[in-house]
């Protein structure tokens, strides 16, 4: 039986940012972060509209085998993506007004699972989110894009350790 990881470590160290000069790096940094991926994880991705976090996500959905369109669920709020026996599930939340839209969509299980949750704007969720394993920030930097990566769990680190090794 596959258990979550343990999401109540306390925060951890691990952060580093660095420059993505184009989409193809946007991508590749997502397929390396796939090496990590494990049942329960919880990746926000924040920026501003186009800095990169669909693009991230695809990367790392591609690098895991789904051959599926990816794009940003902002209207359907969540896309289940299937690789073997891992359910990944990406969501979006820009529409989101408060965070009682989250409560009242009944989205609060698929955080408390083996799930994978893939959060586009988890801001708009406001405190009714767990609390991230990553949490990815990306933001404009001249003609490229800019990420910062913080581990928030054993597990967050986990995942980036395995993914600078990818």
């Amino acid at each position: 039986m596959t258990h979550p990881p343990d999401h109540s470590q306390p925060p951890a160290k691990a952060h580093w940012t660095a420059y993505l000069p184009d989409e193809g790096a946007t991508a590749g940094l997502g397929a390396k972060l796939s090496a990590g991926i494990e049942s329960g994880l919880r990746i926000y991705l924040r920026g501003d509209l186009g800095s990169g976090k669909t693009t991230l996500i695809r990367g790392l959905l591609r690098a895991l085998g789904v051959k599926d369109t990816v794009k940003s669920p902002s209207y359907a709020l969540v896309e289940l993506y299937v690789v073997s026996r891992l359910n990944l599930y990406h969501f979006d939340f820009y529409r989101f007004l408060d965070e009682r839209e989250f409560e009242d969509a009944g989205l609060a299980d698929y955080f408390r699972g083996t799930g994978v949750c893939l959060v586009e704007w988890p801001e708009r969720a406001g405190d009714a989110l767990p609390r991230p394993d990553l949490d990815l920030a990306l933001a404009y930097a001249g003609s490229g894009r800019e990420i910062s990566v913080k581990a928030h769990s054993a597990a967050g680190e986990r995942c980036l350790a395995k993914a600078k090794n990818a």
